[in-house]
């Protein structure tokens, strides 16, 4: 007798992998904008001794747990086409790599 096996549906491990690219193209997003604004640098600069790079972090961070928790809830008990998922997370991974590239973002300065 043949077996088949059960597999669990993808959505959860889909939004999570989607998070983090939101989460590495919000950290370049605010390390550009800190670079453009001295205003945005400033509202970023949530402990003095580390300056701007805490609201940068803490703030890439809080936007990555949100979008895996609303990403995850409703991917829940789904199966998610996944490779728009892969393409829109290294998308993203690029671009926030490439904004927290010094040569790029000084062009803001």
């Amino acid at each position: 007798m043949a077996q088949t096996a059960k597999t669990k549906p993808n959505g959860p491990v889909a939004a999570g992998i989607l998070a983090s690219g939101i989460g590495a193209f919000t950290m370049g997003l605010l390390t550009t904008a800190a670079a453009a604004s001295a205003g945005i640098a400033g509202a970023l600069n949530w402990y003095g001794p580390v300056g701007p790079l805490s609201g940068k972090s803490l703030g890439a961070v809080i936007i990555w747990l949100v979008a895996w928790i609303l990403l995850g809830s409703s991917w829940r008990g789904k199966e998610v086409v996944f490779g728009p998922v892969y393409r829109w997370t290294l998308i993203l991974v690029a671009l926030g790599l490439l904004l927290t590239f010094p040569p790029f973002f000084d062009l803001f300065e």
